[in-house]
């Protein structure tokens, strides 16, 4: 998955823009995102200050590298079984 290249920060002030009245699809055209990401982000982040966004993003980054070192662990347990069986 690509990596955003908004900051919390941003997320939040474009999100602010549209709290305060400002069409979306000027937001959007202004922020270069689409409808989309905007309606993702407010169903995500909506009331959130950026410190909590970078709280909330934790876990799920936590959880991505926890998820890279189960599969390297299952690929070795795999290897390693496989070895045994042709030694028999």
């Amino acid at each position: 998955m690509q990596a955003s290249k908004f900051t919390e920060a941003q997320k939040a002030f474009i999100l602010k823009l549209g709290e305060q009245g400002t069409p979306v699809a000027e937001i959007c055209r202004k922020a270069g995102i689409c409808q989309a990401t905007d309606f993702n982000w407010k169903k995500k982040y909506s009331g959130l200050l950026p410190d909590e966004m970078r709280r909330l993003k934790a876990p799920e980054d936590e959880n991505t590298r926890l998820k890279k070192i189960v599969a390297d662990l299952t690929l070795d347990r795999e290897m390693l079984q496989d070895v045994i069986l042709r030694k028999l």
